[in-house]
Order: C-alpha cells, then structure tokens, then sequence
C-alpha cells in the first residue's frame, strides 16, 4: 500500500495540473485510487481537469469535489487557486464507486426503502470505510447518513459537502468521467486494508450532563424539569474567567449519543469527551427559557453545553492523534475540514495540518474545507460543523 500526494497552486488550469503532476509523475501510473479537491476558480474547468490527470495517472477510481480552500500534506491553501491531491495504490483492495443524483428516483421514496437504496448504491456487505462527497443545496445528507446506518449499520463515513459555491448548482462533483453539479457521489473500500477514523469535533465539556425532560423537534424546554436558560445563568458565575470569555464565541450543545442498539442513554457518569455530538445554540426563548439548537432533540436524552476555541481545538485534536503513535505509520490518509477552521479558527495558517504533521510524520494526505464534515461518533455516522473527519489508511493486519 502506498499513497503519493501533492498541492500545488496556479492561476490557470493547466498550469496547475502541470505543477502538479510534476511532482507525481515519476512514480508512474496506474494508481487504484485518486482523490482530489479543486478550489472554486477552476469548476468550469473541471472536466478538463479531469480528463487530463485520467489520462496521466490512469486511476481505477477518481473521486473530487470542488472546494473554497484545499489541503495538501504541508499546507492549508485558502483563498487562493490550487488543487491537492492523493494517488493511492491499494493492493487487494476493492474500490466499487457510486452516485446517487435526483435523476436515480424519488429522493425519499429511495431513502426509505432498503432495496431502492441498496440497489442505488450497490457497494459491498463486507465494506470498511466509504468516501462521501455531497452537494449541500440538493442532497438531504441527514437522510443520506441516517439511510447508510441503517442498512449499512457499522460501516464508517468520511467526507464533506462540496463548498466551491454559496448558490445552487455551483459546485462540481466528480466521480471517474462523471462530472455532477448535483447530489452525492463516493467509493466503497473494501478488501485488504485497516482504516482509523478520528473525528475532532474541538469542544470542551463544561459542567455537568443534562437529561432533555420536555422538548420538541430542536427546541428544548426543560433540562430536569428546568428550563435550560435559568440553568445557564445560574451556572455562568462558577465558569472561570477564561471560559467566560471563551462563552462570547457561543456555547455549544453536545448530544450524548447511543452506541450502536444500545436500549438507552448512557448514564451521566460513563459520559466523556468523544461520547457528544456537538450542535450550535441557535436561539433563546427569553420568555420561556428555552433553547433551540441546530438538530432534532430526542426525549430523554443527555445533553451537555460545551465550549470551543483554538487552543481547544489543537488540544482535542491532538488527544485524538495520540493512540495512533503506537502504532504502524499509516500508509496514508484524507482529511475534511470545516471552512470554519483555517485561518477562521486559528490566528496562523496551517492550524490542523501542522497538528498532524507533528504527530504523523511524513503523512501523505490530501483534503478541503467542506462546508459540513462527515465522520462516526460511537458508531453512527453524522453531519457536523467546526469539526474535522481523518481517515488513516494502512494495510490489513
């Protein structure tokens, strides 16, 4: 197993697929996997593009999207005209590529139905990791995840949502010499590979777990029979004075979330950093304390308000890096990114790749700033915000 990757930058398009591969070309071609990330000046230059790192490294499978920034191995590029790229070869790996688009059928009728889903899809039982690429403005991506669960339950998800426009119809999926203004496109991996997937969502718990005791679609309106706003200003005057000032950038809700077919929640005590899915407090009801956050809230379940800044941010990251040190180096990886890190998040450039870096050395790996992150947490795969997706690819024990 091997993986080569490259970043590069240009002001036109050929000059951009020059310089890139230039940096792959002596290592031949026939590559079993390339995926890419265009940045937003060259999507009507996509098919061209496309068709000319086809025909130089021949991939089984090329997969991209394109993007308001790119990630190389080194270097976050924003703001600027550039693509990156990673070339895999992937011996006894099966890669099986797919679309789901309008133009497949009805969009729910196939969502909820198992064999019009399947049979859309069409990937592998025994499939590993699958790679995901949607439009954000066509693709209901919560009902895509929450299908893939069901009758792929297990099987984990990365990815993002293209981020190359802010209009419909703007951005540019690709998938071999298929090119999509519209829908969902990835690959299935399966075969001879072991894949790790670190999602850091860059939130730090304060204070304690909540059980939700009367809510409403993504309204909650009582927290043990109290209603949330006078437990956050009861609580606010026992924050330290950093995290008070950490509150002005917003509080964050955290969705204790299941495990699998677990019965129930999980009690308060066995809840920890990793175990939350972290939503945005959209509102507040000033008259009746409650609170709305940016997901459906399910009756009885935990919830916990959370905190998040940069120094948060490398510090959850870097936890999440740490088990990978003892062990083999990963052949290679992919990185998703919200396009609310970056220089957004950080006060200097290259904030999460230069935390990787220093972590996985010598890691080839190719990424963008999606506009929503796709990655598990406790087995369920889920749509997320400010947070970042890694897979890390190495070959089967």
């Amino acid at each position: 197993m091997a993986f080569l990757s490259a970043d590069a930058t240009h002001s036109t398009a050929d000059g951009v697929v020059d310089a890139l591969l230039a940096q792959v070309v002596e290592a031949g071609s026939g590559f079993d996997a390339v995926f890419t990330f265009i940045s937003s000046q060259f999507t009507q230059d996509m098919a061209h593009i496309s068709d000319r790192l086809s025909a130089s490294l021949n991939p089984g499978v090329l997969l991209g999207c394109t993007a308001e920034g790119v990630i190389g191995s080194e270097q976050e590029i924003e703001a600027r005209p550039a693509i990156s790229l990673v070339a895999a070869r992937l011996p006894g790996v099966r890669l099986t590529p797919f679309a789901l688009q309008r133009g497949s059928g009805d969009w729910h009728r196939m969502l909820l139905d198992a064999d019009k889903f399947c049979h859309a899809v069409e990937i592998p039982q025994d499939t590993q990791l699958i790679v995901l690429l949607s439009d954000p403005f066509s693709t209901p991506i919560d009902d895509v995840l929450h299908s893939f669960n069901n009758w792929y339950p297990g099987i984990p998800i990365v990815g993002g949502m293209a981020s190359g426009s802010l209009r419909p119809n703007g951005n540019a999926l690709l998938v071999n010499k298929q090119i999509t203004q519209e829908g969902t496109v990835g690959v299935a991996l399966s075969g001879a590979l072991s894949v790790d997937v670190i999602v850091s969502q860059g939130c730090r718990p304060i204070w304690r777990p909540f059980r939700v005791t009367a809510n409403h679609r993504n309204e909650i309106y009582s927290l043990e029979d109290r209603s949330p706003l006078a437990w956050i200003q009861d609580l606010i005057p026992t924050l330290s004075e950093e995290d008070r000032l950490l509150l002005q950038n917003g509080l964050f809700v955290g969705r204790a979330i299941k495990r699998g077919s677990e019965a129930g929640f999980p009690s308060p005590e066995l809840l920890g950093r990793g175990d939350f899915l972290i939503r945005g407090l959209v509102g507040i009801n000033q008259e009746n304390g409650a609170i709305a956050i940016s997901d459906s809230v399910l009756d009885g379940e935990m919830i916990q308000f959370h905190l998040r800044d940069a120094l948060t941010a490398q510090e959850d990251l870097e936890m999440m890096l740490i088990p990978q040190m003892f062990r083999q180096p990963p052949s290679g990886g992919l990185l998703f990114a919200c396009n609310g890190r970056g220089t957004r998040l950080y006060d200097h450039p290259n904030g999460d790749i230069s935390i990787i870096r220093n972590n996985l050395e010598n890691l080839n790996l190719a990424g963008f700033f999606c506009a929503g992150e796709i990655g598990p947490v406790r087995g369920k795969n889920f749509l997320h915000g400010h947070s970042i997706s890694l897979a890390l690819f190495r070959p089967a024990v």
